[in-house]
C-alpha cells in the first residue's frame, strides 16, 4: 500500500515538474508537499528517492530535494547510450533467446496493443517496460542486463513522456512487431537495428520531446 501511494506521488510530482509547476532548481518543500497529499513524510520520502534515481530531483544532505532537468545536450546524450545497449540486447537475445520467452514477449506485445486501443498510455507504458527487460534478460549477460536496466530506470519519465506524442504509441507498437519478428527469426543484426531505432529519439521526435520539458536551457 505504502509503496503504490509513493509511486502515485512520483508520478504526480513527475508531471508537476514537466508541466512548469516546479522549476528546475527549485526546493521541494517535505512539509508542504506531504499536506498537500495528505500523506505522513514516510511515503514522500519514498517518491523522492524514485525520482532521484531518475534524476528528476537532487537529494543533498541537510538541504533536501532539488528539482534537476537534464539539457538537450545530456538528454540526447544519455538516449544514443541508451539506444546502442538496448541494440547490444537485442543482437545478443537473438542468439539466445528462449521459445518461452518468445512466448512472452508476444503476450507483452498483445497488451500494448490492448493499450493502444484504449489510447491508454501509462499501461502501455508499463507493458512496453515488461517487453524490453524481456529481452534485456534474454541476452543472457547479466552485468549488461543489469546496467541497460538501470539506464532504462533513468530515463523512465522521458520514455513514458514521449509515448503521449500524436502518433507515437502506434509507431511504437509497430516497431516492437519488426523487433519481436527479428527475435524469432533470429536475426542478430536486424534486431539490434530495430531497438536502436525504436530507442533513439532523434530530429522532430526529440525536439517534440524537448518542447514538453521548462528547462533552463530553453
Amino acid at each position: 500500500m505504502e509503496q503504490r501511494r509513493a509511486d502515485r506521488i512520483a508520478e504526480n510530482l513527475e508531471e508537476r515538474i514537466f508541466d512548469g509547476t516546479f522549476s528546475d532548481g527549485d526546493r521541494l518543500d517535505e512539509v508542504r508537499i506531504a499536506s498537500q497529499f495528505g500523506v505522513s513524510r514516510t511515503p514522500l520520502r519514498e517518491a523522492l528517492q524514485r525520482l532521484a534515481l531518475t534524476g528528476l530531483v537532487e537529494l543533498i544532505p541537510r538541504r533536501g530535494a532539488f528539482v534537476r532537468q537534464p539539457g538537450p545536450v545530456e538528454l540526447i546524450e544519455m538516449f544514443e547510450v541508451m539506444a546502442e545497449m538496448e541494440a547490444v540486447c537485442g543482437r545478443l537475445a537473438a542468439m539466445r533467446i528462449s521459445e518461452e520467452a518468445l512466448s512472452d514477449l508476444r503476450e507483452a506485445n498483445l497488451r500494448c496493443q490492448r493499450a493502444v486501443e484504449r489510447q491508454d498510455v501509462e499501461t502501455y507504458y508499463l507493458e512496453n517496460e515488461c517487453f524490453h527487460k524481456i529481452i534485456y534478460q534474454q541476452s543472457g549477460n547479466s552485468f549488461l542486463e543489469a546496467e541497460t536496466t538501470q539506464l532504462h530506470r533513468r530515463l523512465k519519465p522521458f520514455r513514458r513522456r514521449q509515448l503521449r506524442l500524436r502518433g507515437r504509441m502506434a509507431q511504437s507498437l509497430d516497431e516492437h512487431r519488426a523487433i519481436l519478428l527479428a527475435l524469432e527469426k533470429g536475426d542478430a543484426a536486424t534486431a539490434a537495428s530495430a531497438l536502436r531505432g525504436h530507442v533513439a529519439v532523434q530530429g522532430e521526435k526529440f525536439r517534440c520531446l524537448m518542447a514538453t520539458l521548462k528547462t533552463a536551457a530553453e
